[in-house]
């Protein structure tokens, strides 16, 4: 089954996606709880039972209109939950009684079509490209071809060290005119243990290699190391965004916090794509501008 989760205001709107009707399914909870402002799931899921049966008794065909499709619930176990097609959610988004649904249906509406919405879905390919499979894990050229796969076809340096120095919040990353040193000594890093993976990702980081696209690339370059290495992953759906981006933002002096992180998310879904697909998933998240 594939899942998809999109934020909204740093709240979750998962998806799957039906083979039989070819198209997604958006989870009405998590809609719901996002209209109505509200953090209680179950509070979300009555208030979505209430409105159902008024729709009902109004005769509105957007009951009807609802799947069953099974989504892992808070203690972790599948449940079934209702889910509407992109239209329904348009129309479920018209039927509340209150003044978010048009932001929020700003944000539904916007088009994919963009070198973001564009490079997710290659993203999502990856899985079942095969490519990730013939590739030299902590190498420079696994992470040139891991993004060449990516960004092909949208930037035209997909797959090509920069050549020009840059700077994201105030900090300079390493200067490209010493690639040719510093990208073969993080390269012969060593990566037997988890320390030695999170330096070596983390110095990756600092190097920002690519001039669009580093940390997309980059946490897909780690998990390839953790794979091979220690037959682990990560789990990035438990990371959250603000404590990934503080905690990266201060791994050049301090990596503490960092690995902290990473090694309790560490999972052995090494193979499942699920989970490589959510990884994706919160991988763009944290890429998002607030």
């Amino acid at each position: 089954m594939k899942l998809s989760i999109r934020f909204f205001n740093n709240r979750e709107v998962r998806a799957v996606w039906d083979d039989e009707n070819n198209k997604w399914f958006f989870n009405v909870i998590d809609v719901v709880a996002i209209l109505n402002d509200q953090d209680d799931y179950t509070k979300a899921n009555n208030y979505w039972r209430w409105l159902k049966k008024k729709l009902a008794s109004e005769g509105n065909q957007l009951v009807s209109a609802t799947h069953g499709f099974k989504f892992v619930a808070a203690d972790g176990k599948r449940r079934l939950s209702d889910t509407l097609d992109s239209e329904g959610i348009i129309s479920l988004a018209k039927n509340m009684p209150n003044n978010k649904a048009m932001n929020f249906l700003d944000w539904f509406l916007y088009s994919d079509n963009t070198i973001d919405g564009q490079s997710k879905k290659k993203a999502y390919d990856l899985f079942a490209s095969g490519l990730l499979k013939s590739l030299e894990p902590g190498t420079v050229k696994c992470l040139q071809q891991i993004h060449a796969y990516i960004f092909g076809g949208l930037y035209d340096f997909a797959g090509q060290i920069r050549n020009k120095n840059i700077s994201k919040g105030g900090f300079t990353f390493a200067p490209c005119q010493y690639f040719g040193t510093t990208l073969p000594t993080i390269e012969r890093m060593p990566e037997t243990t988890i320390d030695q993976i999170i330096d070596k990702y983390v110095e990756m980081n600092v190097a920002h290699p690519f001039m669009e696209g580093n940390g997309r690339s980059t946490r897909i370059w780690l998990d390839l190391m953790l794979k091979r290495s220690l037959k682990r992953v990560v789990d990035w759906s438990k990371i959250e965004k603000n404590d990934y981006l503080n905690a990266m933002i201060i791994s050049h002096t301090d990596s503490t916090q960092i690995k902290e992180f990473i090694k309790n998310a560490l999972t052995k879904k090494i193979d499942d794509r699920e989970t490589f697909m959510k990884g994706i998933d919160y991988s763009y998240y944290y890429e998002e501008n607030e």
